[in-house]
């Protein structure tokens, strides 16, 4: 959906006129109030903003699932290390690394 002219706001102006803005919206309008010249906030109707919502969580899963899928063939094709180990081997990482620049700030 594009936006026009109409529908970017000064925030002075939608203060005096919220129930005729929330009428527009309500009818399938989206405003952008602006505050100063910038983009500030944007009105939508609530139940675009759940569908929205739904979309972004369907999103996130269809990101999980593909992150699942790689990982799965990332141990097909032997790919893959022991967990337990890389945390040890990174904290033993950061404890040499604090070590190290302690030194060089003493010497």
């Amino acid at each position: 959906m594009g936006f026009f002219a109409r529908d970017v706001v000064p925030l002075t102006q939608a203060r005096a006129n919220l129930s005729e803005l929330a009428d527009q919206v309500k009818a399938g309008a989206e405003k952008i109030i602006t505050k100063n010249g910038e983009s500030y906030v944007a009105i939508i109707d609530a139940a675009r903003l759940d569908y929205y919502h739904q979309l972004e969580r369907e999103r996130i899963h269809l990101l999980l699932i593909d992150d699942a899928r790689r990982g799965l063939a990332d141990i097909g094709a032997g790919r893959s290390f022991n967990a337990d180990k890389a945390l040890a081997d990174l904290q033993r990482r950061r404890i040499a690394s604090k070590v190290s620049t302690a030194k060089k700030k003493r010497g």
